[in-house]
């Protein structure tokens, strides 16, 4: 099982925290256009992320929701045949919720920086501080904070919840 450590922001401004991000990361990000499929879980999140090239993953995680740096432990399945596991976890699981994105990736450190664009939600800012066997949370955390400092991320900016669990929320606000 791997672990990180995580932070999510909704941005004001996505073009700061970009330009930060680039100098940070001392390269361009790489762009990823993917679709994240939730499917109904009794325990943690389950979600198969298809990407534009026809590849996906299945990515099991457990965090708790909780504004500020967050520990996260997941396991993470490749596959090169996403819409037959789709099928597959659909009829056995059904699905709770999609997600849809725009994705810079920005390398800092051991850090994954991603500015996100999220279809019906806006323009985030995700941190993931990977955690090594020997890295404690508490490593990862002072991590981020140090990183939310530079990237100029406010504390009351900062959200609790996964971007599945905003599209319910809104999704049950106006009955859609």
């Amino acid at each position: 099982m791997a672990r990180n450590v995580e932070i999510k922001a909704r941005l004001r401004d996505i073009n700061i925290q970009r330009d930060i991000a680039l100098r940070l990361s001392k390269s361009d990000p790489v762009i990823i256009h993917q679709e994240d499929i939730f499917f109904k879980t009794n325990k943690g999140r389950l979600k198969l992320r298809v990407f534009t090239d026809g590849s996906g993953e299945l990515i099991s995680y457990i965090r708790t929701d909780k504004k500020g740096p967050k520990t996260s432990e997941y396991f993470i399945f490749k596959t090169d045949n996403p819409d037959e596991l789709k099928k597959l976890l659909t009829h056995s699981l059904g699905i709770l919720h999609r997600v849809v994105k725009k994705r810079e990736l920005f390398i800092v450190g051991k850090t994954r920086v991603h500015i996100d664009q999220v279809d019906q939600l806006g323009d985030f800012l995700e941190l993931e501080v990977v955690l090594d066997k020997n890295d404690s949370p508490e490593d990862g955390k002072k991590t981020a904070k140090e990183l939310m400092d530079k990237l100029r991320i406010p504390e009351n900016s900062l959200i609790e919840k996964a971007y599945v669990d905003l599209l319910i929320d809104k999704s049950n606000t106006f009955g859609l």
